[in-house]
């Protein structure tokens, strides 16, 4: 099944007198389970992309099908919804609050969605269960190692059960060590089924990816499948420094 099929696709920004077109008559089909790494230069379009797909901007022209539900006219209330039920977000700030301890920055998403407590708090420990933090859930942010946040986040994006996960640079802010085990974390997600759509500059990070999508000037100027790398999975050894 298609998880997201856009067509033809144009997103333009006036300001003033001048006229950006950001999106230039992009195609993309993407399968449910796949995994995409959109990769560009500053100014591709690669975000705009990303934001159009993650239902946080809608497309001047064309169409943008999700799960075969037309999102590319559906209002901002409508759009909200979309998000809530089917996408997924981790962004290379981890965006944690600091006051907070990993379970509870999990739960927060189920929190304002308005699940009970004792429904939050099972889903959070489930999804911090999935990233490898039994161990770390009572631990705030600054208990925390990069790795281990970058894991906290990935359970706040799962927490919801989404069928997509958008990655925006969910390694930009690790180191190479690191950046393998979280690739290890979502590639083993990717593998339940989960549809994983990661935006990077990185083609080493892309490496690990089943298919590669490079914008330039708004165009999709490549568009090609590869057998991924395999990342290795963090042992126990070294759960405590990730």
């Amino acid at each position: 099944m298609s998880a997201i099929v856009i067509r033809d696709v144009t997103r333009v920004y006036t300001m003033g007198e001048t006229t950006l077109r950001a999106l230039n008559g992009v195609s993309l089909t993407v399968q449910s389970g796949d995994s995409v790494a959109i990769m560009g230069t500053s100014g591709s379009g690669k975000s705009t992309l990303m934001n159009i797909i993650g239902c946080l901007d809608r497309p001047t022209s064309g169409t943008y099908h999700l799960f075969g539900r037309d999102v590319s006219k559906l209002s901002r209330s409508e759009l909200a919804v979309a998000r809530g039920r089917t996408l997924g977000f981790v962004f290379q700030s981890f965006n944690l609050l600091s006051r907070t301890t990993a379970l509870e920055n999990v739960e927060l998403p189920l929190l304002y969605a308005g699940i009970g407590g004792r429904e939050r708090k099972r889903r959070a420990v489930a999804a911090l269960e999935r990233v490898g933090l039994a161990g770390r859930m009572d631990h705030r942010p600054s208990q925390l190692s990069g790795g281990q946040q970058q894991r906290v986040a990935i359970a706040r994006a799962l927490v919801g059960q989404p069928q997509v996960l958008l990655a925006d640079e969910p390694t930009g802010n690790l180191d190479s060590a690191t950046s393998i085990e979280v690739m290890a974390i979502l590639q083993g997600l990717v593998a339940q089924g989960i549809t994983l759509v990661l935006v990077t500059h990185e083609s080493d990070i892309a490496a690990y990816l089943s298919r590669m999508v490079v914008l330039k000037d708004g165009h999709i100027v490549k568009d090609e499948r590869h057998a991924p790398l395999i990342a290795v999975p963090p042992s126990p050894a070294t759960e405590v420094g990730v």
